[in-house]
C-alpha cells in the first residue's frame, strides 16, 4: 500500500488527534537528541573545541618525509623478499618489484630529536610542538574509499563525515557562520568528492559548506540585481512560514534544516565577504604564509582557515591534491612532484601551527596533518619507467598532530627496517577518530544517531583511545 504526501499528512494528523501524543510532546522529543548530546559530552571536559584537518590527497611517503630506513638505502635495489608481497595487492605494481631507498636527507630536530626529511624546512621548526604519528593504517588502498574511510569511519559513501559529527554534537560557535567549511586546492578535487564532507543521515546542516575561489567564496551567496537586501528578508520570512506549516503537517526534520539554512546563508551574505577578505591581513603575515590575496592556493587557505577558526567556525578542513607519487613521469614522481608539494605546504602549515599558537588558539584547537595511505617502500616502475615512485601502501603511514591536548613532542609509532608493516603501537583509522572525540569531550561509543532502525557512529564497532599520545 502507498501513500502520497496529502495522505500521509492526514493520517499523521489523526494519529495525533486520537492518541495520547501531542504536537507539544513531539516538539519536546525534538529536544531529546540536544540533551542526550549534552549528556554525552559530560563525562569529560573538552580539550579542544576547534578542528582544522590538513589532508594531503593522494597521500604522501612518509618514507621521504617522516620514517627514514636506513637499511632500505642499504638494499636500494634490489628486489624485495617475496616473504612481504606474497598475497598481497597493489594497485600497479606487478612482478616482483625492487626497493628503493629515499633519494633524500634527514636530520633530528628540536629538543624532542624528531627526524625530519629536507624537504620540510620550516616544519622542522615545531617538532616540539606536535605528536608525530608514524604507526597509521587503513584497510583500503585506493584512493576514494580511503579517502571516504579516512573521514567518515566507512568506505562507502552515504556515511556522516567526521566535521559533520562534531557539527552535530557541538554545533555552531558562531551564529553567522557555517560550523564546518571546506576548501580545496591543487589542480584537482580530492577523489572522494563532495562525500568526503557530507552530513550523510545527520540533518542537512552539518553539511560542511565547500568555499570556493574569488571574492564571493560561496557560489550565489549575493542578492540577483534589482534585489534589496531588505525584499530577501521578506522572501526568507515568507518562505520559512510556508515551511513551517509544511512542518507541522508532515513533522518533516529536513524542513527545519532547510530553514536554519536559509537563514544562516542570508546572514553570510554580510559575514563572508569581510572573512575572505585576505588584504586586511598585515604584509609580514602574507609573507609568513607565502599568502597572496585573490589566489586559490594551499597557503591562502591556511590563513584563511586561521581566520575561520578565530570568528568561530568549528571545523575547517583543507584538501590539497596531488600526493599521488608513482613514478610515470615528472608529474608525479619523488624527485619533482614530492618536493613541489612539499614546496607548497611546507611554509603555510607550519605557518598555521605558529600563527594559532601566538593567538592563543592552539591549545583548544586541535590540528591535524595527513594523507589517506602510505606509500610502498619499493619503486612502482610503470611500464618501465625511469622516474622514482611508490604505489599505495596501506600497511602503514604517518601523520602529525598538533594542539587541543596533544601531547607535544613525541613520535609514536614503529615500522619495520623497510617500513612495510608496523612493528609496535598501530593506530587504526578508528582509534584516531576516538582519539579526537574524546579530547573533543565525546566518548566516541556514546556519541551516535539513529537511522535506518539501529544507532550508528563515526568510529563504527571499533576504536580505542590512544592515551600516549594525549598530554
Amino acid at each position: 500500500m502507498s501513500f502520497d504526501s496529502n495522505q500521509l499528512a492526514l493520517t499523521r494528523r489523526h494519529f495525533l488527534s486520537g492518541s495520547s501524543l501531542s504536537l507539544g510532546a513531539l516538539a519536546l522529543s525534538s529536544l531529546l537528541p540536544r540533551v542526550a548530546r549534552a549528556d554525552v559530552r559530560a563525562y569529560l571536559a573538552p580539550k579542544a573545541k576547534r578542528v582544522v584537518y590538513l589532508h594531503m590527497a593522494g597521500a604522501p611517503s612518509s618514507l621521504d618525509l617522516f620514517d627514514p630506513k636506513p637499511k632500505l638505502a642499504e638494499l636500494n635495489g634490489q628486489p624485495i623478499p617475496e616473504s612481504f608481497t606474497k598475497g598481497e595487492r597493489f594497485a600497479f605494481i606487478k612482478g616482483t618489484p625492487k626497493l628503493l631507498g629515499s633519494p633524500f636527507s634527514f636530520a633530528q630536530r628540536g629538543q624532542s630529536g624528531a627526524v625530519v626529511s629536507e624537504l620540510l624546512p620550516h616544519f622542522a621548526r615545531i617538532v616540539d610542538r606536535v605528536a608525530i604519528v608514524r604507526s597509521m593504517h587503513t584497510k583500503e588502498f585506493n584512493h576514494a574509499p580511503a579517502q571516504m574511510f579516512a573521514h567518515t569511519g566507512h568506505a562507502r559513501i552515504g556515511r556522516p563525515s567526521f566535521g559533520s559529527w562534531v557539527s552535530y554534537g557541538l554545533g555552531r560557535i558562531n551564529e553567522d557562520l557555517p560550523a564546518f567549511v571546506v576548501l580545496t586546492s591543487g589542480q584537482y578535487q580530492p577523489d572522494g568528492g563532495a562525500a568526503l564532507w557530507s552530513a550523510g543521515f545527520l540533518p542537512g546542516e552539518h553539511q560542511g559548506v565547500r568555499f570556493r575561489p574569488g571574492n564571493e567564496g560561496v557560489p550565489f551567496l549575493a542578492n540577483p540585481a534589482g534585489v534589496a537586501r531588505e525584499q530577501r528578508r521578506r522572501e526568507l520570512d515568507a518562505l520559512g512560514d510556508l515551511q513551517r506549516a509544511r512542518v507541522g503537517e508532515c513533522g518533516d526534520p529536513e524542513l527545519e534544516a532547510r530553514i536554519a539554512q536559509y537563514e544562516l546563508a542570508y546572514r553570510m551574505q554580510t559575514s563572508v565577504p569581510d572573512l575572505l577578505e585576505l588584504s586586511q591581513e598585515p604584509a609580514q603575515v602574507l609573507e609568513r604564509y607565502g599568502a597572496k590575496p585573490g589566489e586559490r592556493s594551499f597557503a591562502n587557505h591556511c590563513l584563511l582557515a586561521r581566520r575561520m577558526l578565530e570568528r568561530g567556525v568549528r571545523f575547517v578542513q583543507l584538501y590539497h591534491w596531488g600526493w599521488d607519487s608513482h613514478g610515470t613521469g615528472e608529474s608525479d614522481d619523488l624527485l619533482h612532484s614530492l618536493r613541489r608539494r612539499c614546496e607548497e605546504t611546507d611554509r603555510p602549515s607550519t605557518a598555521l601551527v605558529e600563527d594559532l599558537a601566538e593567538r592563543g588558539l592552539l591549545d583548544d584547537t586541535l590540528v591535524i596533518w595527513g594523507g589517506e595511505f602510505g606509500r610502498t617502500p619499493m619503486n612502482e616502475e610503470r611500464d618501465g619507467s625511469k622516474f622514482l615512485g611508490r604505489d599505495h601502501h596501506p600497511h602503514c603511514f604517518t601523520i602529525w598532530l598538533a594542539g587541543g591536548g596533544i601531547r607535544p613532542g613525541v613520535t609514536y609509532g614503529t615500522t619495520d627496517e623497510l617500513g612495510y608493516f608496523i612493528t609496535e603501537n598501530p593506530v587504526e583509522v578508528h582509534d584516531l577518530h576516538a582519539t579526537l572525540l574524546h579530547l573533543l569531550g565525546f566518548d566516541h561509543e556514546r556519541l551516535t544517531f539513529r537511522s535506518e532502525g539501529r544507532d550508528f557512529r563515526l568510529t563504527d564497532v571499533a576504536g580505542r583511545v590512544i592515551a600516549p599520545l594525549l598530554a
